[in-house]
């Protein structure tokens, strides 16, 4: 049976002519002649029978057939460079992990630890995706990721999750506000710059109102959108923050940070490794995953 696949580099220079709506700086990104790209190009249309490119302007312009292939086409190379990579960087050998991850999470808590998964698996290669929280659910196979670590979005038919973390959120601050004796009771709170996160605008309010202070209003104050910076903020003395204890462990620990009140509000979330079921038994998928999980079974006993 005939394939209706076209050769890779009529897709390469479809793919950069597309981007850049110019054959002559496809060329050069693709360190060819104009007229040799030009050859791929119509090499594409005969063998699509339709017109890709219209010239307006001594510019090109995409068809509508095209419009609607270039992504798809972008979609595919970068699958295949993907791949291509995975197989250099280790040659197949004990497999290689796609994994999304949340910035902070990763930063915080996640790369202090890959040191010792790689000191007793060797031969599997993690490969990083970022991943940011978003109205819809994940889809795995769309974002050609094997697992992810995020904040637990509850259960999903033909999902597999294991908690790591508790969202355990605790007020945090330089020291010299505590020794300044100006932070005696939660009251208190109400004469200092409550420092905000954007992605959770209620829970200085939640915080609040579990300590017994109501009389203080717990939405003011200026907003930050990651955890890191908000973090950061607070130890530079600019205000207090209600950060994850796990990830501020290091400045705890440092001295950079105190806890003026040792009063845990659980947000109810945490976070998660998910995965598709039916990827469970890959075979660095699985080693991972029991690795990661005995990691979070340490940190919890080691809290507790």
């Amino acid at each position: 049976m005939r394939r209706h696949t076209p050769p890779t580099a009529a897709l390469q220079a479809f793919e950069a002519c597309a981007r850049h709506l110019s054959v002559s700086r496809a060329a050069e990104e693709l360190h060819l002649t104009q007229s040799a790209v030009s050859r791929q190009l119509a090499g594409l249309e005969a063998l699509l029978g339709v017109r890709l490119f219209l010239r307006v302007r001594q510019r090109l312009a995409l068809t509508a057939a095209a419009a609607a292939y270039a992504p798809q086409v972008r979609a595919a190379l970068a699958r295949i460079e993907s791949a291509t990579l995975e197989v250099l960087a280790h040659q197949g050998a004990g497999g290689t992990l796609t994994l999304a991850v949340q910035p902070t999470f990763g930063t915080r808590w996640l790369m202090p630890r890959m040191p010792r998964f790689h000191a007793v698996h060797r031969r599997v290669v993690v490969n990083f995706r970022n991943y940011t929280t978003r109205p819809t659910p994940l889809d795995f196979a769309a974002e050609d990721v094997d697992a992810a670590i995020m904040l637990d979005a509850g259960t999903r038919p033909g999902i597999a999750s294991h908690r790591l973390v508790a969202d355990l959120r605790v007020p945090v601050c330089a020291p010299a506000l505590v020794e300044g004796g100006g932070l005696a009771t939660v009251a208190d709170l109400a004469h200092h710059t409550l420092l905000q996160h954007s992605t959770r605008p209620r829970a200085w309010a939640e915080w609040l109102a579990m300590a017994g202070a109501s009389g203080v209003d717990g939405f003011r104050g200026p907003q930050f959108h990651h955890h890191a910076m908000v973090a950061e903020a607070a130890a530079q003395g600019l205000g207090i923050a209600l950060m994850p204890r796990f990830l501020v462990a290091e400045e705890l620990a440092g001295g950079r940070l105190v806890v003026p009140f040792d009063q845990p509000l659980d947000a109810g979330e945490g976070y998660v490794l998910a995965y598709p079921e039916a990827s469970a038994d890959l075979p660095a998928l699985r080693s991972f995953r029991d690795w990661l999980l005995a990691e979070a079974e340490v940190g919890r006993r080691t809290r507790s």
